[in-house]
């Protein structure tokens, strides 16, 4: 895998003439030499990220990474601050991190800082709950996203409008292979996120709260064929590619404002995790695959897929809740 990519000195054509810029640390805040909002020692962390919110929702026994953690060969805590917790280790060769904290895109987007500046992971994959937007989807499917409608604000601060939120091709792929040999009842589509999780999704606030203009915003996404909404995969799609990386979302359902099927906690989600993990260690494969033929794109016609380990994902990984 090739390092990331940058654009510094680019950034530099705004940063020279920026008034503060001696007031501000250019790599962001550190505590006793490390990142000081996720507390990483930046050499432990691994190529491939697995991004965990602390979301009840998704049922989990205990912290989510330090959940995932238990996968992993040779587990070591990568990470733990107030705000986050982070554990590196090894899958099926490929070198993973987990990091797990709280929900929404104000605060992916302080774990993505950290990591974007000060280490060299290349792969950043939202890992989490939705809700389903299309009679497509039914409560225990999983959604791999192909691109991500920015109906968030953070990104806004980012990018303009029409920029779009693309998620990696070698990751749908990778993600789709593993889906498929785990016999995972999963769709390729559009993931839309928000900030607020409520009158911002379409959905009522206290005492059936909304204001006229989100009553459609549902129908909306049925409209342009959204498959599901949640809040953070704007962000860390936004952010990897923004700065050189690769980005994606792979998310479980949990209900169906649509079909009005109810909500069901941890419905699909030991599946998505299931996925996410041999998906990265398929897409661990394509990166040696592209490594040895010299070139930056995997594509299909480089190798068979047996070469390229794409025919021995399991067809039964073991859960990550019990």
């Amino acid at each position: 895998m090739k390092k990331p990519s940058s654009g510094r000195d680019v950034y530099r054509e705004v940063w020279s003439n920026y008034k503060y810029r001696e007031n501000v640390p250019l790599r962001g805040l550190e505590i006793d030499g490390r990142p000081a909002l996720t507390g990483l020692t930046p050499a432990l962390v691994g190529d491939y990220v697995l991004l965990f919110v602390r979301d009840p929702l998704c049922a989990y026994d205990e912290d989510p990474a330090t959940q995932l953690a238990q996968r992993l060969d040779r587990p070591v805590l990568a990470g733990k601050s107030g705000m986050f917790t982070s554990w590196s280790g090894y899958y099926r060769g490929a070198h993973i991190t987990a990091i797990s904290g709280g929900s929404g895109g104000p605060e992916a987007e302080l774990c993505m800082f950290e990591l974007l500046e000060h280490t060299n992971a290349n792969t950043f994959l939202r890992v989490g709950g939705s809700g389903g937007l299309n009679e497509r989807v039914r409560p225990g499917d999983i959604v791999i996203a192909n691109g991500i409608v920015r109906g968030d604000g953070v990104t806004a601060a980012y990018v303009e409008p029409g920029w779009p939120a693309i998620c990696s091709p070698d990751l749908v792929m990778a993600l789709a292979e593993a889906a498929r040999a785990l016999k995972v009842s999963y769709h390729i589509g559009l993931t839309r996120s928000s900030d607020s999780d409520l009158c911002g999704a379409g959905r009522p606030s206290v005492g059936g709260f909304l204001r006229p203009c989100q009553t459609g915003v549902v129908d909306e996404c049925r409209r342009s064929g959204v498959l599901n909404g949640e809040r953070e995969a704007s962000t860390i799609v936004t952010m990897a590619t923004l700065f050189g990386r690769r980005g994606g979302a792979c998310c479980s359902v949990a209900d169906n404002i649509v079909t009005g099927e109810v909500f069901r906690a941890g419905a699909g989600h030991n599946a998505a995790v299931d996925v996410a993990l041999e998906g990265i260690a398929v897409l661990e494969r394509m990166d040696r695959c592209r490594t040895r033929y010299g070139v930056e794109d995997w594509l299909p016609s480089l190798t068979t897929s047996n070469e390229a380990g794409l025919e021995d994902v399991p067809t039964g990984a073991p859960e990550i809740n019990r």
